[in-house]
């Protein structure tokens, strides 16, 4: 199985990449906003959960441990897929997914393309008392008082990896949080747009 891989970005399209390791292309399918943070030419490193099936060989990337035990356990529940599952991590991240499963709102796994009312509110029964870790560790970001917005290190990240400076990605995420309408319920790309949204071409540190 491949957990891993290290190697240089060699194409991007949409949420697929092709990571080049050793001469070896490898095509990973990765969230939008992951997507984002690579260039090409760059050496990147994704973790990885390898699908394997009768006719077809699938890898899915992630950007932390986080995400990738978060896809593993969606992948467990009756009904949802390895593309239903990357579906809910480009909506929201493991903090945000565990505090919708923890409040029992279902509405916010009914928004992922491919998850209807029954398997939403399966994702809630099965998940349950699951992500206890990543409850905490949203706590533990508000509690220091700087990234609020649990989708907010992973947007600024983003930005950076686009070309803007931290100090300008810092300050358009936190201005996003602070005035876009309904931005404590948005998740990485949502955020990540309302945060480009904010920026000016002559900020950026290109």
């Amino acid at each position: 199985m491949i957990a891993s891989l290290r190697g240089t970005c060699i194409d991007i399209a949409g949420s697929a990449v092709v990571v080049e390791v050793g001469g070896v292309g490898y095509a990973v399918t990765v969230t939008p906003a992951h997507a984002l943070t690579m260039r090409h030419g760059s050496e990147v490193f994704v973790r990885t959960a390898m699908i394997v099936r009768e006719d077809e060989h699938l890898l899915f990337g992630f950007e932390s441990t986080d995400a990738l035990q978060v896809f593993d356990l969606l992948r467990g529940v009756s009904g949802v897929g390895p593309k239903s599952a990357m579906g809910v991590l480009a909506h929201m991240d493991p903090a945000q997914i565990a505090n919708a499963v923890a409040n029992e709102d279902d509405g916010a796994f009914r928004k992922v393309s491919g998850i209807g009312p029954k398997t939403a509110k399966l994702i809630i029964v099965a998940l349950s008392g699951k992500l206890v870790a990543f409850e905490q560790a949203a706590v533990v970001a508000a509690a220091r008082g700087t990234a609020v917005h649990p989708a907010a290190v992973d947007v600024v990240s983003a930005l950076i990896g686009l070309g803007w400076r931290e100090d300008a990605a810092q300050a358009a995420v936190d201005d996003a949080v602070a005035n876009e309408p309904g931005a404590a319920a948005m998740g990485t790309q949502a955020l990540l747009r309302a945060a480009l949204g904010a920026l000016r071409p002559a900020a950026a540190g290109r």
